[in-house]
């Protein structure tokens, strides 16, 4: 009896390999082996970055609201442990938000937690 090879599969699998890998540069978008290493690693990236993504908006956000708080006379730090200790909730994410969008809204905050 003849090997049988489920070719209608492998070639769905290479197929769908290479539709990921459109708009790569030279021979990752077009040869299967280069562009499998190719897709792969770019899914490790993906997986990698989207986890360094949270990471990098909160250093982002503690930057602005640093900012904002010295313009008014205080470090993060010190504005921080106001806020929590006067139970403002605000995430850092509004805090930013506000310190850059919103000067006047931000300010009357410090001068809550003052």
């Amino acid at each position: 009896m003849p090997r049988s090879v489920n070719s209608v599969a492998s070639r769905a699998r290479r197929k769908k390999v290479l539709k990921q890998a459109k708009g790569y540069f030279g021979r990752r978008k077009n040869v299967w082996t280069v562009a499998k290493n190719a897709v792969d690693k770019a899914m490790q990236y993906a997986y990698r970055d989207r986890r360094n993504k949270k990471r990098t908006f909160r250093a982002l956000w503690i930057q602005r609201i640093n900012a904002g708080a010295r313009l008014h006379g205080m470090s993060y730090s010190q504005f921080m442990g106001k806020v929590k200790a006067n139970n403002i909730e605000l995430n850092r994410k509004v805090l930013a938000d506000l310190a850059m969008n919103h000067p006047e809204a931000f300010k009357a905050i410090v001068e809550k937690v003052k």
